[in-house]
Order: C-alpha cells, then structure tokens, then sequence
C-alpha cells in the first residue's frame, strides 16, 4: 500500500507567498541584496564585495542574545538596499513584506539631506528606533568599525578615521541598552579602532 501524500507546509501570515520557508526567504534576500549590490565595494584599501558587510551585519543579528526573527535578519541584510541602490521602499513591501520594508526604511538615510545632517539625524533618531531595528543599528556600526581597522578606507585621512571611531559610538549610545552580546561585540570593536587610531573630540563622519 501507498504512503498517503505529504501535505505541504503552509506558509505563515508573515511569509511571502512565492517563498513560504523561513530559510527560502532568507536565501531570496540574500540573492536579492547581491544581486542590487552586484557592483559595489567596500571604501577599504581591500575593496571587499559590499555584500560582505550585508552578510556580516545580518549573522551580528541572528548571534544577538535577544534576537528578533528571521525577519529581523532578512532587513539586515537588506538595509543598505534604499539608501545605496535603486531598490524602493515599495519594492521591499512587495518582495518581503510591510514589515521588513519598515525595518529597513528605519536604518536609512534620507539621502537628500547633507551628510553632516544625515549623521547628526542618525544620533537623534536612534534612542526612538524599535528593538528589532536596533539590533540592526548595532550590528552594523559593529562591521563598519571591524572594517575600519581591518581595511581603512582609501584616502581617508586619520583626523577622518577618528571622527567615524566617536560617531560610531555616538549612535550606539544614543540607542541606550539594546542586546549583551551585540553591545559587547562593539565595545570590543570600537576598542580596537580607538587603540588603532586614537581619540578624538567629535561625533560625527561618513560612513565607510
């Protein structure tokens, strides 16, 4: 006799019809992150895929002691697709959801606004963010100050350096308690680029 048939598993409320599996929906952001990605590089002297920062800011995420869900994870490693690419907001609703498009557009730059602006914009806003996009806040200064010292930025000049070391931290404190670990991972990161390249009086510098 027969087996009768598996029934499939049904997709949650959350989940995108076209990929019903938490681990399909990681996969197809991803791709789709590489894919708008595909022809940056990181500001270092290495000129890593752009793609690695996504992936190391996305794994930070899912480490984190009081992690959100796998939608959290999706956004990290989407949340440089508005602000960096031709993505649009109403792309991500329609590929992964209202949710995660929110979290994204919470982590993203008006880029209209100068640069002095948008970093002092980043201090303002981040006591106000939700936890989940907090998260995502953290691990990607986290990243962003490993790559500093791992791989400075072209041309950059050490007064450069140093002002991205204390605006890093400006905005992760301003977040106030978030998660241990991730906290921990960039207390530890930020020591290493303070040792690297000093202190300095300041809050603000671009992103590398």
């Amino acid at each position: 006799m027969s087996s009768p048939p598996t029934t499939p598993a049904q997709p949650s409320a959350t989940s995108h019809p076209t990929t019903p599996h938490a681990i399909a929906r990681l996969t197809h952001a991803a791709h789709f992150a590489g894919r708008a990605h595909k022809a940056q590089q990181r500001k270092g002297i290495d000129a890593e895929p752009y793609v690695n920062h996504l992936l190391e800011v996305a794994e930070l995420v899912a480490h984190a002691e009081v992690p959100g869900d796998f939608e959290v994870v999706i956004a990290a490693l989407l949340h440089d697709t508005v602000e960096d690419t031709d993505v649009t907001e109403a792309q991500l609703v329609a590929e992964f959801g209202r949710r995660v498009a929110d979290l994204v557009m919470a982590v993203t730059d008006d880029k209209s606004l100068s640069k002095d602006r948008r970093k002092w914009l980043q201090i303002e806003h981040a006591p106000h963010l939700d936890h989940d996009a907090k998260l995502i806040k953290l691990a990607d200064k986290t990243s962003n100050l490993r790559a500093l010292v791992r791989t400075p930025p072209v041309g950059w000049t050490q007064e450069r350096l140093l002002h991205y070391v204390v605006w890093a931290k400006a905005v992760v404190d301003a977040c106030g308690p978030v998660d241990p670990l991730l906290e921990r991972l960039f207390r530890e990161a930020h020591a290493v680029a303070e040792a690297a390249y000093g202190r300095v009086d300041g809050e603000r510098e671009d992103i590398p």
